[in-house]
């Protein structure tokens, strides 16, 4: 697969061989989903809590005795039977991340990428850099590029001034190659990939 190559006004300058080990063939869509799926969950903050009868307010004495009242035998009033009492078995703060095997990963990502590159979504530019810090410059660019909504925006190392013009656009993203996830391409409009990030991300996915 041969893509064109463009610059910041949408010339083209060249073009390169996209490898089909990495942007062609079938999209699995299952590696896609757990790779997604274990991002979310090393998302999510875990900090909801219950109180037990161990933190629950009220007294650890017994309300009466043992026997002989008629009433129901009971050890305190912090009792998960009695109201405002403890809460049992509830949910208590944790981690939800969990690891994925390195392949399933590596496939996800791969799979994301086809997927963008098999519906015309991937964009492939000889360079992202910026010579000042000026959102507007780089909305413009984008624009000229084709590049509209929600965006990931790729090379191997990042441009600082390129990052901080990109930061106050709304869901536009500039990773390097190095980190991006399954996650970060599927979930964008358009993926804005350099020449170098395309030979380092066909080299780490074993083109």
């Amino acid at each position: 697969m041969t893509v064109d190559v463009v610059n910041a006004e949408n010339k083209k300058v060249g073009s390169v061989e996209l490898s089909d080990a990495v942007f062609g063939g079938r999209v699995k869509t299952d590696l896609i989903h757990a790779s997604v799926v274990r991002a979310n969950a090393a998302d999510r903050r875990g900090t909801h809590a219950t109180k037990t009868r161990g933190l629950v307010s009220g007294s650890g004495r017994k309300p009466w005795r043992q026997k002989g009242t008629g009433r129901a035998r009971v050890g305190e009033t912090r009792t998960p039977l009695w109201r405002k009492g403890g809460t049992v078995f509830g949910p208590q703060p944790r981690s939800y991340a969990f690891t994925a095997p390195k392949k399933v990963e590596l496939g996800g990502l791969q799979a994301a990428l086809a997927q963008k590159a098999q519906d015309g979504d991937l964009v492939i530019v000889d360079a992202l850099a910026a010579s000042a810090v000026k959102t507007k410059a780089a909305a413009t660019m984008l624009k000229t590029i084709g590049v509209n909504g929600k965006a990931l925006l790729v090379d191997v190392q990042l441009d600082e001034n390129l990052a901080l013009s990109l930061r106050n656009i709304p869901g536009v993203k500039f990773l390097q190659s190095s980190r991006i996830t399954a996650r970060d391409v599927i979930d964008t409009t358009k993926v804005v990939l350099t020449q170098s990030a395309v030979e380092k991300l066909q080299s780490a996915l074993g083109a």
